[in-house]
């Protein structure tokens, strides 16, 4: 069959091929109702479908963007994907979503591969290893919008959770309770931007509240190693009496050990997460917990992207914290 062209519609719409490809792209405004409605009309008659890979080309857009995840598997990057999705689905942008996995060379493997798909914009979770490729597309000015993490040397925009503070209401939290033991776990290594701000927060609030220090509190752990490590510390002569999962990973990891060695939330550990997993409430005892808002953060990071596209946004290296929520239910309540 043979394949229908742009000219094939215009010849039979009695127009130019100019004022269909106008019609194409929207730019419409002064052309006369009855035009646009025949040349709508013989579109469908004749099922023309544009090539959308010629019309980028010479347009040197593609409405396309690119979105770089840490790991996929967190329940914060999942509803930040579901976010941008939205965001760029009504405004007429695909998307290819990478999972990168806190791996640099992965992760410079998809910029490569989302620059030659010739994107009109990358939303990534970046690690510092590729300071020097993401240095370079920020002076290309190509638009660039940063998600749960900063890179320093870079003025590129982000958004992120103010990740002080949620460590900051956890230990409060705790120790308004009567907890003043409180160790924090999270995952190896502790060089992402959320997991130093979180510890940093963490030590302050413990100075603060003038609570119990011991560096053995501090767990930074690969995710194959945290059964291990948790049971050392609460093996050990002077285990904590609470714990701050610094993520959702994390604390699946400490439920586990919990069922495992059939310990008493809170009785034997009081227990908070930063993150706010889909089964907090409905666990028994159910869960406190400090979320982060996934969903606006995404929209957000969507919404920025798109007005950097098109020139709309200005502002440089503009960093957006956002506000944690502290969830307050059983686990951290002193039994």
């Amino acid at each position: 069959m043979k394949m229908v062209t742009i000219g094939d519609v215009a010849k039979r719409a009695g127009v130019s091929k100019s004022t269909i490809s106008q019609y194409l792209n929207g730019r419409y405004e002064y052309m006369a109702i009855e035009t646009k409605e025949r040349i709508k009309k013989v579109i469908k008659e004749l099922d023309y479908n544009p090539n959308k890979i010629a019309r980028s080309l010479k347009q040197k857009k593609t409405t396309t963007i690119g979105v770089i995840l840490a790991n996929i598997l967190y329940s914060f990057n999942t509803k930040v994907m579901r976010a941008i999705e939205d965001v760029c689905n009504e405004s007429g942008y695909h998307v290819i979503i990478c999972n990168a996995d806190d791996n640099t060379e992965k992760e410079k493997r998809y910029i490569e591969m989302l620059l030659s798909k010739q994107v009109d914009g990358i939303i990534a979770m970046p690690t510092s290893s590729n300071m020097e490729l993401y240095q370079k597309l920020w002076k290309r000015n190509f638009p660039l919008v940063f998600i749960d993490r900063i890179l320093s040397d870079i003025q590129v925009s982000a958004m992120l959770l103010d990740n002080e503070k949620a460590a900051k209401l956890c230990v409060g939290e705790l120790a308004d309770n009567g907890y003043e033991k409180i160790a924090i776990m999270t995952m190896a290594p502790a060089t992402s931007t959320p997991r130093m701000e979180r510890l940093v927060g963490y030590k302050k609030a413990v100075e603060e509240y003038e609570l119990y220090s011991d560096g053995n509190y501090v767990i930074t752990s690969p995710i194959k190693e945290m059964q291990t490590r948790l049971g050392n510390l609460l093996e050990s002569p002077n285990p904590p009496e609470a714990l701050i999962a610094a993520n959702d990973l994390t604390l699946m990891e400490i439920l586990k050990h919990v069922r495992v060695n059939n310990l008493k939330v809170p009785k034997d550990l009081a227990l908070i997460g930063i993150d706010e997993p889909s089964f907090a409430d409905i666990f028994t005892p159910s869960l406190s917990t400090v979320a982060q808002p996934a969903f606006e953060i995404g929209a957000g990071a969507a919404k920025l992207l798109i007005e950097k596209i098109k020139g709309i946004e200005l502002n440089k290296g503009i960093v957006h914290r956002f506000e944690p929520e502290l969830i307050r239910r059983s686990s951290s309540v002193k039994a």
